[in-house]
């Protein structure tokens, strides 16, 4: 029987989940993607605690006007500079079970942009 969509975005986020786990020195930079907004997460997830949080519902990238997925660069470019902020320089990319593509490679590539190694 063929898995639903959301199944398989399920199945992929376990199988990531399993490989990639944040710590100390490596947190893990967790991407949630919805319809209409695009969320990112710095986790230590052997504290279980969030270091730098952004999405495109902060105030100050609500005011970003444009396409899904330049607000999606800025998104990137804000936590790359929260994570710095908290020193963080490195990090593992959690994509959510979401594909490399769109909005995440965007996120992605905007973080990069702004100094965070992944």
């Amino acid at each position: 029987m063929k898995l639903s969509k959301t199944q398989r975005k399920y199945r992929i986020r376990r199988r990531i989940r399993k490989v990639s786990s944040g710590t100390a020195d490596r947190p893990r930079l967790a991407v949630f993607r919805s319809n209409s907004e695009i969320y990112a997460q710095v986790i230590d997830d052997i504290e279980g605690k969030t270091l730098a949080a952004a999405s495109s519902r902060d105030k100050d990238l609500a005011k970003v006007k444009g396409t899904k997925s330049e607000i999606a660069g800025a998104v990137g470019k804000a936590i790359a500079e929260k994570a710095k902020k908290a020193g963080i320089e490195k990090v593992a990319f959690d994509r959510g079970g979401n594909l490399y593509h769109g909005r995440v490679r965007a996120l992605a590539e905007g973080a990069r942009e702004a100094g965070l190694k992944f």
